[in-house]
C-alpha cells in the first residue's frame, strides 16, 4: 500500500513538472520583446456598435469598417435574435438595439430573418424606451432619440467644490471621465442625424409619436431616485430657460479644459473606449475641427482599439499590460522560475518604467495628513494601461508591488525605492471604513447612484473585499503583520463584508470564487489564523461549489441573482482561484483540492495553455463584463505552481547557485534520503490523484 501511494505520488510530480514547465513556455512565449506581456482584453458587442455611432458623428464612418464591424457584430447574435452581453447569457435590450442598428447601417434587410427575430425580442423587451440612459444619449446625438428623453448632466456640477457631495469628484473615476465630455454634449444637444433608411420607428412599441419617452419612475412615491427625477425636470426648466446665461457659459469652459487637460495625455481620456470617445465627440460639439491636434490625438488613441481579423473589426475597451505583466511575473515565479531570470527582470524594468510619479484625480480624497503620507515623500502607483497617468489604481499596484518584490535584479536600489512609494501611496489609500476601493478613498456617496444617469451602475467606487485582500496579501509581502493597525481595519472590514454562507462578493472578477479566493489568500499571507470559524465557513462554501466534473465555474448571472452564486460551467481560471483559496487555507489534502488539480491537468492543451470561451471579468456589474485572454493562462500556472511548492515543503533550501528554472526539478535534485523523508512527510497529506 505504502509503494503504491509512493508511485502515485511519484507521478504526480511528474504531471505537475510537465504541466507547470509547458504553462511556463507558453507565457513565456507571449512575452514581448521589450518585457511586457498584454493579451486581448474582450468586451460584448455594444463596444462595436457604438464605435459606429462615433465614426458618424465625427465624419469618420468608412464603408469598409462598416462591413467589418457588422461581420463580427452578425457572429456574435443570440439564436433567438438580440444580443447578450456576455456569452450564454440572455438577450440585453440596449446591446440589442445598437446591434440591430449596426446591422441596418451595414445594409441588411429589415426583413431578413434574424434582423426580425432581434426586432421582436427588442418590442417585446419594451422597445427603445427601456433602453439605458447612455443609449438613449447616444441615439440621440444620431437623430434616432429625442433629447428631452435623457436625464439632464449639468455642465455646472464641476464648479460645485471638492467637498460637496455631488461634485464630480464624488463619482468614481471612471463614471467622471465620461461623464464630464458627455456633459457638454448634453448641454448642447447636438444631432448628427443618420440616412432615412437607417432610421428606427419599427423599434417604438406603439409608434414613436405616442411613445412615453418619460424616465422610468419607482413604483413607491418616497424614494431618492423619484426625487432625483423631479431634480432632473427642474434642470431641464433651467436649461431651457437659464436665467443665468453666464454660469453656464463659465461652466462649460471649466468642463472643456478639464477635458482637455485629462484628454490630450498620452492614452486619451481615462485610457478607456466610452471616455475617449466621448472626449472627440464633445471637441467636435464645442467647435474643434478633426484637423486640431487635440481631436487628432483622441481619433488615434481610439484606433489603437481596434483589432481586424479576416473580414471582421472588433473593439478592446481598453489595453491591460500592467495588470497582465504584473501576474505573469507573480505566476511564473509562484510555478519556481528563478528570481534573476531574464524574461522577469526584463518585465520587470516595463514595470518600473510604467511608475506614476505626478499627482491626479485621486490626490482629491488622498489625506495628506496620513501618516504614511506625508507631503514631503514622494509617491508612486501603477495604472492598468499601457498610459493613464491621471488614474492609477489600487488593484494594479499592489499586483505590481508583489511582481517587483519577488524578482532580483541588477537595478535592486531603483526597484526598492519604488516599492517604498508604491507601499506608502496604497497604505495612503485605506478608507474610513478600513477597506480599499479601486482608484479613489472613501467614494461612497451612495445618493449619486439614484441620480437618473447613474443606471450603468457604477457611478461609486466604494471598498471591496477583493481589493482590500489584495492589499493585505501586497503587504504580507513586506513585513506586515496582525499586529498594525492598518491590517487590523482592513480585517474587520472583511469580516463585516462576509456573506451569511461565508463567501465574499468579487467586485472585479467573476464573482464569488473570486472574491472568497482572494480574501482566502490575503488572510493567509498576513498571518490570520486560518482555523477560525469565519474562515471555514468560506472553505465550506468552496467545496460546496465545486462542480461534478472536479472544477469551478460561475456564471455572471449571480449578479444579478444571488441563486446562481458558484453556480456555473468550470472554467480553468475559476479552478484556479478556487484551488489558491483552498491552498491559502491549508486544505493542501482535501480531496476537493485533488479533484480541482486534476481538473487543470486533464484540460492542459498541448501547446501548454488552456481553452476557455467564458468572461470571468468584471467591468461594471451587470453591465458591462470582460474576457481576459490570459486569465485562463496565468492563474491555472500560479494554482499549480503553488500546489507543488506545498507539495515539496519538506526540501530544504536549494543554494541559489542550485536553483533550476522549475521549480519541480528540485525534487530530482536531492539526495536519495532526502527524497525519501519527503516522500513519507507528504503520504500523510495527499489523497490521490
Amino acid at each position: 500500500m505504502i509503494q503504491a501511494k509512493e508511485d502515485s505520488y511519484l507521478q504526480l510530480i511528474e504531471r505537475l513538472e510537465g504541466a507547470i514547465s509547458g504553462a511556463q513556455d507558453w507565457l513565456l512565449d507571449q512575452q514581448a520583446h521589450d518585457g511586457h506581456w498584454c493579451a486581448e482584453l474582450e468586451g460584448d458587442t455594444i463596444l462595436e456598435s457604438e464605435y459606429l455611432f462615433y465614426l458618424h458623428f465625427v465624419e469618420k464612418l468608412d464603408p469598409v469598417i462598416v462591413r467589418k464591424v457588422a461581420n463580427y457584430v452578425r457572429s456574435k447574435a443570440l439564436p433567438e435574435g438580440g444580443w447578450s452581453i456576455y456569452p450564454d447569457g440572455p438577450m440585453e435590450l440596449s446591446a440589442s438595439v445598437k446591434g440591430y442598428l449596426a446591422l441596418k447601417m451595414a445594409g441588411d434587410s429589415v426583413d431578413a430573418p434574424h434582423m426580425v427575430k432581434t426586432r421582436d425580442a427588442i418590442l417585446a423587451a419594451g422597445g427603445m424606451t427601456r433602453c439605458n440612459t447612455f443609449t438613449k444619449i447616444a441615439l440621440a446625438m444620431i437623430g434616432l432619440y429625442p433629447w428631452g428623453g435623457c436625464p439632464a448632466i449639468p455642465p455646472e456640477l464641476i464648479l460645485l467644490p471638492k467637498w460637496f457631495s455631488f461634485s464630480i469628484y464624488n463619482m468614481s473615476s471612471w463614471s467622471r471621465a465620461m461623464l464630464v465630455p458627455l456633459s457638454i454634449i448634453r448641454s448642447c444637444e447636438p444631432v448628427k442625424p443618420l440616412p432615412r433608411e437607417w432610421q428606427l420607428d419599427e423599434l417604438w412599441v406603439g409608434g414613436r409619436e405616442k411613445a412615453d419617452i418619460r424616465l422610468a419612475r419607482d413604483e413607491r412615491t418616497c424614494t431618492w431616485h423619484n426625487f432625483f427625477l423631479l431634480v432632473d425636470h427642474l434642470l431641464k426648466f433651467v436649461h431651457r430657460h437659464h436665467p443665468a446665461p453666464f454660469v453656464r457659459r463659465f461652466a462649460l469652459l471649466k468642463a472643456e479644459r478639464w477635458v482637455i487637460e485629462h484628454g490630450r495625455t498620452p492614452g486619451g481620456l481615462g485610457a478607456i473606449f466610452p471616455a475617449m470617445a466621448n472626449y472627440v465627440m464633445s471637441l467636435r460639439v464645442l467647435g474643434y475641427s478633426n484637423e486640431s491636434y487635440l481631436v487628432v490625438h483622441g481619433i488615434r488613441e481610439m484606433e489603437k482599439l481596434e483589432i481586424e481579423e479576416g473580414d471582421t473589426l472588433r473593439l478592446q475597451p481598453c489595453f491591460s499590460p500592467v495588470w497582465d505583466t504584473a501576474i505573469s511575473i507573480n505566476a511564473l515565479h509562484e510555478s519556481g522560475l528563478s528570481a534573476d531570470h531574464a524574461a522577469l527582470q526584463s518585465a520587470t524594468r516595463w514595470l518600473l518604467d510604467k511608475e506614476v510619479r505626478r499627482p491626479g484625480d485621486w490626490r482629491v480624497k488622498h489625506s495628506e495628513s496620513h501618516r504614511y503620507t506625508e507631503p514631503n515623500k514622494p509617491v508612486g502607483a501603477w495604472f492598468f494601461e499601457y498610459d493613464n497617468e491621471f488614474y492609477p489604481d489600487v488593484d494594479d499596484t499592489a499586483m505590481v508591488l508583489m511582481a517587483l518584490n519577488r524578482v532580483s535584479t541588477e537595478f535592486d536600489r531603483e526597484k526598492f525605492a519604488a516599492i517604498r512609494r508604491g507601499t506608502r501611496w496604497v497604505l495612503g489609500m485605506q478608507g474610513k471604513d478600513g477597506g480599499w476601493a479601486s482608484f479613489d478613498k472613501d467614494n461612497d456617496k451612495w445618493l449619486f447612484t439614484q441620480v437618473p444617469f447613474a443606471d450603468h451602475n457604477a457611478m461609486i467606487d466604494s471598498s471591496t473585499a477583493d481589493i482590500t485582500a489584495r492589499v493585505l496579501e501586497c503587504l504580507g509581502h513586506f513585513g506586515f503583520t496582525m499586529e498594525d493597525d492598518c491590517v487590523q481595519k482592513a480585517i474587520r472590514f472583511l469580516k463585516r463584508d462576509q456573506c451569511a454562507d461565508g463567501s465574499w462578493f468579487g467586485r472585479w472578477g467573476t464573482n464569488y470564487i473570486y472574491g472568497t479566493w482572494q480574501v482566502l489568500r490575503g488572510l493567509h499571507l498576513i498571518g490570520e489564523d486560518m482555523r477560525l470559524p469565519y474562515i471555514r465557513r468560506a472553505v465550506a462554501w468552496l467545496k460546496t461549489s465545486q462542480n461534478a466534473d472536479g472544477g469551478w465555474g460561475e456564471s455572471l448571472r449571480s449578479y444579478d441573482d444571488t441563486q446562481f452564486k458558484g453556480i456555473g460551467k468550470s472554467t480553468a481560471s475559476q479552478t484556479a482561484w478556487a484551488i489558491m483559496g483552498l491552498i491559502s487555507a491549508d486544505e493542501v489534502g482535501s480531496p476537493e483540492l485533488a479533484r480541482g488539480i486534476t481538473y487543470l491537468l486533464n484540460r492542459q492543451e498541448l501547446d501548454g495553455g488552456w481553452d476557455e470561451e467564458l468572461f470571468t471579468g468584471t467591468g461594471f456589474p451587470r453591465v458591462f463584463y470582460l474576457r481576459y485572454h490570459y486569465y485562463r493562462h496565468y492563474f491555472p500556472l500560479m494554482a499549480l505552481g503553488m500546489y507543488a511548492r506545498h507539495l515539496l515543503q519538506g526540501f530544504p533550501p536549494v543554494p541559489r547557485e542550485q536553483e533550476k528554472s522549475r521549480v519541480i526539478q528540485l525534487f530530482y535534485k536531492q539526495p536519495r534520503i532526502l527524497r525519501k523523508v519527503a516522500r513519507l512527510r507528504a503520504l500523510a497529506h495527499l489523497t490521490e490523484v
